[in-house]
């Protein structure tokens, strides 16, 4: 057992960073992890953050308790950060520029891992710059983001970087028959259809409702055949993620409204509550609605990215490349919408889709954005 067993794909990473610890005045006071959803950046950052703290040899063992701790989320000297919500707050921020200052209490390291860098906005990135230019001298920044440019100049400049690949999907189909006892052909089928996301792939592979939605959802394209039925597609889609904001963030919303009641001493349901009380309800049921707008623009956004393995497999019909299908189950459908335009106009729909993406990441309104792409996915006149 180690703790890069679940880093599937990324040898070269895993060596880089072992070599890091190996070698003495290697070590850098910050790091940048980056790769394409489901590559595993925050799995690498969390890995490397318990090799730091292991007291084995070689470091990362996986089973002593700093190693068990570290990937539990518990361990003293590790901060891990990740929000549910659009953006960063900058108070979060300043919370962990003065974690930073703390000596470590148990550990080697003080080590602060933050798995969506990306969504800090400029003035809070700023915030951090200093803290990343001059940490103390046993501290370490793990930060994590889509892409190298998705972090401000200033703090990119001063980080390290370690940068993630998609693996192959046989390798994603091998982790989860041999991790959670899926079949071979499901499993490889799963790890296609996700791209190679190794959580999006689990889920496929176990849920039969993701694999019927994702289904329902690339059967839209041949039901689009007039600006009505666009416009009625992009409300399903809109209505399809907000459903599963709602069904994902629930449970967890009426959870922390009642800690929140108990810990101030209120029963839920009191008419008159004190001011104080009332304002720590609004600011939770701000964060809430924060956070299921996030859960939703993330479901359009892999709802977007499923379309367009649908027309790069149309793509691939059409200029009869010999490499496989990544909706090898969905053939027929690919061939009909190949003989339904040409290959310009299937990467002119490609173009939508990325449109649609880049406006959503901008706020534009989830369903001004889907209709807009739902109508460029109507046949050629």
């Amino acid at each position: 057992m180690s703790v890069w067993d679940s880093l599937v794909g990324q040898e070269h990473v895993v060596a880089e960073l072992t070599s890091a610890m190996a070698t003495p005045g290697a070590m850098t006071h910050a790091w940048l992890f980056t790769g394409p959803p489901g590559s595993g950046r925050s799995v690498a950052a969390t890995a490397f953050a318990a090799a730091l703290q292991c007291t084995a040899e070689p470091a990362g063992c996986g089973s002593c308790e700093a190693c068990r701790t570290v990937l539990a989320g518990t361990h003293p000297d590790v901060t891990r950060v990740a929000t549910d919500k659009v953006v960063i707050a900058m108070e979060e921020v300043r919370g962990l520029i003065q974690v930073a200052q703390r000596a470590p209490s148990q550990g080697r390291w003080r080590v602060i891992v933050v798995e969506d860098a990306d969504r800090m906005l400029e003035r809070t990135s700023n915030v951090l710059l200093k803290s990343i230019e001059e940490p103390p001298e046993r501290t370490l920044w793990l930060l994590c983001a889509p892409s190298i440019e998705d972090i401000i100049m200033t703090i990119r400049s001063r980080c390290r970087h370690v940068g993630l690949r998609i693996p192959p999907a046989q390798t994603v189909a091998d982790l989860l028959v041999a991790r959670d006892g899926v079949d071979p052909e499901v499993a490889l089928g799963a790890a296609r259809a996700a791209q190679s996301h190794v959580g999006m792939a689990r889920r496929l592979a176990r849920d039969d409702e993701a694999r019927t939605r994702r289904q329902r959802i690339l059967a839209l394209p041949l039901q689009v055949r007039s600006v009505s039925d666009a416009v009625n597609a992009a409300g399903t889609l809109v209505e399809l993620a907000k459903d599963d904001a709602q069904a994902a963030t629930a449970e967890r919303d009426r959870l922390e409204r009642e800690k929140l009641l108990r810990d101030l001493g209120v029963d839920d349901g009191t008419t008159r509550m004190p001011p104080a009380v009332r304002a720590r309800l609004r600011q939770l049921e701000d964060d809430q609605k924060r956070r299921a707008t996030r859960y939703q623009r993330d479901v359009l956004d892999r709802t977007m990215v499923d379309l367009l393995s649908l027309y790069r497999d149309v793509v691939v019909t059409q200029v009869k490349a010999d490499i496989p299908l990544v909706n090898e189950d969905l053939a027929d459908q690919i061939t009909r919408l190949a003989g339904q335009t040409d290959l310009k106009g299937s990467v002119e729909r490609m173009e939508a889709i990325e449109v649609a993406r880049r406006r959503l990441g901008a706020n534009v309104a989830p369903l001004l954005a889907v209709e807009a792409m739902t109508l460029a996915l109507r046949p050629q006149a």
